[in-house]
């Protein structure tokens, strides 16, 4: 920071670290414990669409390196998806078996890390890995989400059946029990929802 920021009250934003996506399993186990989440095996990187030769190219890599492995759950399901939502964002889903968070988080990491060095790093808005609440629990969805820009996670928890409703409470209780586990977003007003995102 240079002097006339701490003058004038600037701050620089935290550059993104992507390893920290490499925690998420062992939040993983602390949700199980403490909340009856379990992972679902589908996580989404999210990034705003760019139009060209160069980033056309680009999802094409991604889709080759993802592809190439080919121990992947969901049988004949594609395991890697590209879609777009009602803003206009493009969203890459990957599969995994439930159990191999690590595998995913990997695949998370590899697409992040491939937009980042091709120069659509700006473009990058989030990453989530899509969570259930276990046999005998409930139902009920939960999205931990990575802002990109920000360096930290969040939780987000849709309402099931209740249209674009999000559960605080329990995205309050995700906060308090991960605490220790991941770096939380303070700021609440950066917990935006991620209405009808693939992996949740």
């Amino acid at each position: 920071m240079s002097f006339w920021d701490a003058v004038l009250g600037r701050s620089k934003p935290k550059r993104p670290n992507l390893d920290q996506l490499f925690a998420l399993p062992s939040a993983a186990l602390t949700l199980r414990a403490g909340a009856g989440f379990d992972p679902t095996g589908r996580g989404a990187v999210c990034f705003a669409s760019v139009e060209g030769g160069a980033f056309a190219q680009l999802q094409q890599d991604v889709r080759a390196l993802l592809d190439a492995d080919t121990e992947r759950g969901g049988g004949s399901a594609e395991p890697v998806e590209f879609s777009q939502d009602d803003y206009g964002y493009t969203w890459l889903l990957v599969r995994r078996e439930p159990e191999d968070l690590a595998a995913l988080v990997t695949d998370l990491h590899a697409v992040n890390t491939l937009l980042e060095e091709a120069g659509f790093g700006p473009q990058l808005l989030c990453s989530l890995v899509g969570f259930r609440e276990y046999e005998g629990h409930g139902d009920r969805p939960l999205a931990l989400i990575y802002l990109y820009k920000r360096g930290t996670f969040y939780p987000f928890a849709p309402l099931p059946g209740a249209g674009e409703s999000r559960d605080n409470s329990l995205e309050l209780q995700i906060r308090g029990l991960l605490g220790d586990d991941l770096p939380l977003e303070k700021d609440l007003s950066r917990w935006f929802p991620v209405w009808g995102a693939p992996g949740l």
